[in-house]
Parts: structure tokens; sequence; C-alpha cells
């Protein structure tokens, strides 16, 4: 049973509109209360129920608001399912957006991927993964090497992967109505299971370096 989130507020958008472009201190001390009440407070609920419902969701964190106007202008937060590999949550004027994404990768985690891309069996799942996630609507993007990596046939048939020093899946959830109700948490759940697949295989495959 949902006990916790109902919805953004209305008003949400209200305080957003009001931080807008450059914002005063003055402006966003005056907003602080109601942005951290109206918007930070509903991300929070939202990620406790996302994570009532599965145990690899409960390791989250939802941004406070920094010094940068954009971080007052949109309200972050992630879902860490492994090392350097996450669900981003991103709440702003323009609805919902999420994404997964391994980037920032640890010294050794590149290499480990790119041997991960090669292998036959992982390599074809990977590819047939992020297939599947881009006809489901998913931007795919990363820190993309304008040439193969050294050791690598240059005709390899998955060098558009193995140039990938991060990959992310994007997509905006939008902006509708359901944004103030709990159906949020069931566009969110729907969304993560999306991006399952691809997150799970990173997961496996993608390890610290020693």
């Amino acid at each position: 049973m949902r006990r916790q989130f109902t919805g953004w507020p209305e008003q949400a958008m209200d305080v957003l509109w009001q931080l807008q472009g450059e914002p005063t201190h003055a402006t966003r001390e005056r907003c602080r209360a109601d942005r951290e009440r109206l918007v930070r407070q509903p991300m929070i609920a939202l990620l406790n129920e996302v994570a009532d419902t599965d145990p690899r969701y409960e390791d989250f964190s939802v941004w406070h608001y920094r010094t940068d106007s954009w971080w007052w202008q949109h309200q972050g937060a992630v879902i860490r399912l492994g090392r350097k590999i996450e669900i981003g949550l991103r709440f702003s004027l323009d609805g919902l957006r999420i994404q997964g994404a391994w980037w920032y990768p640890d010294p050794g985690q590149v290499d480990t991927f790119r041997k991960a891309v090669a292998s036959e069996g992982s390599g074809r799942e990977l590819s047939a993964i992020v297939e599947e996630v881009r006809n489901k609507g998913y931007d795919v993007s990363g820190d993309v090497m304008k040439r193969p990596p050294r050791g690598y046939p240059t005709d390899h048939s998955r060098t558009n992967l193995l140039r990938h020093r991060s990959l992310i899946a994007a997509r905006p959830l939008g902006c509708e109505q359901w944004l103030h109700t709990p159906e949020a948490v069931d566009r969110v759940l729907s969304a993560a299971a999306d991006l399952d697949a691809l997150l799970m295989w990173l997961v496996r495959h993608v390890k610290r370096a020693a």
C-alpha cells in the first residue's frame, strides 16, 4: 500500500517558474522552504516508494540545491545499482526525465567494459539490449571515442560499442497531469523495467578494477 507519494503539487511548478533565469540570492532564499516542501520532498517520497518495490533500489540520494542556479531549477536524484552504475531522475519545468547510466568510470572499468563487448556472448547480448532500449524511445549516448580503441580490429562488428567510455540511455517521461498524482511511481517503475536489462548487464560485466 502506498503511504507517502501523492504526486508533485501543482504549486511545485510555480516555485520552479520563480527560479528561472539567474535568480537573485533574495529570490532563492524566499523560495527555499517552498522548494524543499513542494519539489524536493516529493522526490524523496517517490524514491522511498520505488525502493519499497525492489531492494535493489534502496541506495538512493536526492540532491540539494548547491550554488549554481541550474540545481535550483532541476531536482535531481540517483539510485545506485553498482559502482558508477545508476538510475538518474530529474524533475523540472520540462517534467520528469529518467536515465540509466554507467559513467565517470573508475580506472580499469573501461577496459573491462570493452573486453565484455568484444566477447561474443556478452557482446552480442549487449548489442541486442541497446537496440531494444533504442526501440523503446531511449536516446543512447555516452563519452564516445572518434576512433576504435587500440588493440581491437577496426572492422569489429561492435566497434560502435567498443568506442564507448561511458554508456547512457535516457528519455523524458513527460509533463502531463500524472506528475501530480501517485501514478508517477508506476511511470518510474515502468521506465526502470525498460532499463533493467542494460543496467544489470553493466552490473555483471563492468567491475571495479582490482
